[in-house]
């Protein structure tokens, strides 16, 4: 299904980088899909402003949270010709698109070290999640989450683009039960929500444990 766009542009490679001569840049509202899943994966996006989710939808009508991604991140990698995944956008979001094969910098080789780096990194997204979803406890999962996303951002007011409803997806929990760990986390002084998508780390040290338990 192709979305629709605010604005399409070709622009010259961001920073020089050759990779991305002569992409497409994109621009999607809040919820717009920018691939489905079960589309031909011949492009390959960089994420340049907002952030972005990946889900899978099972044949039980269930969804299932792949990664979330933010500026700066590759996505549309795929080792299959389809995308298992489809990705849509969290918030009003811009990316750069470029085909696989038959791009100039496709011609030129630049596109081959590039496409191992993203393959290198959604290698790595995919075992932190699987490290995610086998911690005992729906707390340390949640204190975990936290934490990435903190780390990530290094701000001292952190910001939550998804719902709690994708949190719940991507960490194999309920809504409830993120909102039960949030509130928890909350009363123990461990964080500090402003809002219902902006926290601080108030106890990092606790937090950590947590997250590494």
């Amino acid at each position: 299904m192709t979305p629709t766009l605010l604005q399409q542009t070709f622009v010259s490679a961001p920073g020089g980088a050759d990779e991305w001569a002569g992409a497409a840049r994109l621009t999607f509202r809040q919820g717009e899909e920018i691939y489905a899943q079960d589309e031909d994966a011949d492009l390959i996006y960089r994420l340049v402003r907002g952030a972005v989710r990946t889900s899978h939808l099972l044949a039980d009508g269930r969804r299932q949270i792949g990664d979330f991604y933010y500026e700066g991140d590759v996505l549309g990698v795929a080792m299959t010709p389809t995308h298992r995944f489809s990705a849509e956008a969290l918030g009003d979001c811009e990316v750069l698109a470029i085909r696989r094969s038959g791009s100039a910098a496709y011609d030129a080789g630049h596109l081959g070290r590039m496409i191992w780096q993203a393959t290198a990194t959604e290698l790595g997204r995919t075992q932190s999640h699987m490290l995610l979803l086998g911690r005992a406890t729906a707390c340390e999962r949640v204190a975990r989450f936290l934490l990435d996303i903190a780390e990530r951002f290094r701000g001292e007011i952190v910001a939550l683009p998804m719902s709690r409803q994708d949190m719940a997806d991507y960490l194999g929990l309920t809504i409830e039960t993120i909102s039960r760990m949030l509130g928890r986390l909350q009363a123990e002084g461990v964080v500090e929500f402003i809002g219902a998508r902006r926290y601080r780390i108030r106890r990092l040290g606790a937090l950590s444990d947590l997250a590494a338990a």
